[in-house]
């Protein structure tokens, strides 16, 4: 397929997840005109071929799909909605995914409210980390119309692996609430275990490799071994995100009526991570929690 035979697309939001899942769309041959509110992160988008916009209506104005990646609720509906958002300038006919993890009842209001503009809209959050995007393997979650799934195909197809449609609006968002939950206790599980064997004078590195390969493994052990051996928590995906997920999940299984006891206690344990300042830090900084917790000294 020629370049030309591509839809345009708008990107908002370029931060850890945003930029290279926009310059995978460009390595892939889409033209792609990116908007975000820090001037510094347009440079590699540029640098990549995109286009930069001074403004959401300027990047939305001629897109055939607009993509949005952004922290959470609030600053979706700050980007969508006013006179300088997404829906009063973006043209009829378009597709705008939103590949933020929100609650579900957002994405629901917003499709609802881009119906009337004759805007579709796709909820698609994504798992997978900031590797997860480098690589363009992420798991992509969607909510949606089918016909609009399928268009939007291609366009997951270059960022992710496994791309699935979960339902009707808001179904993705559910999804990945569900995932963060696994996510989280899954950290909070090898954070114990790694507390334990350093505790008891076990070869770490030999010990998470032969967990990893026996039904102990997952990906969340593969991606974080490195993090709990060096003690390394730059973010990959933040504390404070995780945080905000962990409340979306608790919040909506409170709705459906589920009970998630063990999901409430590590929610709880992200928390107090959070309170002790260490929200800028990997999720994998779970380890830090378990290790005072333990009476080990955590450096500052």
């Amino acid at each position: 397929m020629s370049t030309t035979a591509l839809p345009k697309v708008a990107w908002i939001g370029l931060g850890i997840m945003g930029s290279p899942m926009a310059e995978n769309l460009i390595k892939a041959g889409y033209s792609v005109t990116g908007y975000t509110l820090e001037q510094e992160k347009l440079d590699p988008l540029t640098a990549s071929g995109g286009t930069a916009a001074a403004s959401i209506a300027e990047a939305v104005g001629e897109a055939d799909v607009v993509i949005t990646m952004v922290p959470a609720s609030p600053q979706v509906e700050a980007i969508a909605y006013g006179e300088d958002g997404i829906l009063e300038n973006a043209k009829s006919g378009a597709l705008l995914i939103d590949m933020s993890s929100i609650t579900p009842q957002t994405s629901i209001d917003l499709a609802k409210s881009a119906a009337g503009k004759g805007i579709r809209v796709l909820d698609a959050p994504v798992s997978g980390g900031e590797a997860g995007a480098i690589e363009a393997v992420l798991s992509i979650m969607v909510g949606g119309e089918q016909a609009d799934f399928e268009e939007a195909r291609p366009v997951f197809e270059a960022l992710g692996r496994t791309v699935v449609l979960c339902g009707r609006h808001g179904s993705g968002q559910t999804v990945k609430a569900a995932n963060q939950l696994i996510v989280a206790v899954n950290i909070q599980a090898c954070a114990e275990a790694v507390v334990f064997l350093e505790k008891s004078g076990v070869d770490l590195t030999a010990a998470l490799d032969v967990l990893n390969g026996g039904l102990a493994g997952s990906t969340v052990l593969t991606r974080k071994k490195d993090n709990f051996l060096k003690r390394d928590f730059k973010p990959g995906f933040r504390i404070d995100l995780h945080h905000k997920d962990m409340g979306i999940v608790t919040d909506a299984a409170r709705t459906v009526g589920a009970a998630l006891p063990v999901g409430a206690v590590v929610a709880q344990l992200v928390a107090s991570l959070r309170a002790q300042g260490d929200g800028g830090l990997d999720h994998s900084a779970l380890l830090r929690a378990v290790e005072r917790l333990s009476g080990q000294q955590v450096e500052a």
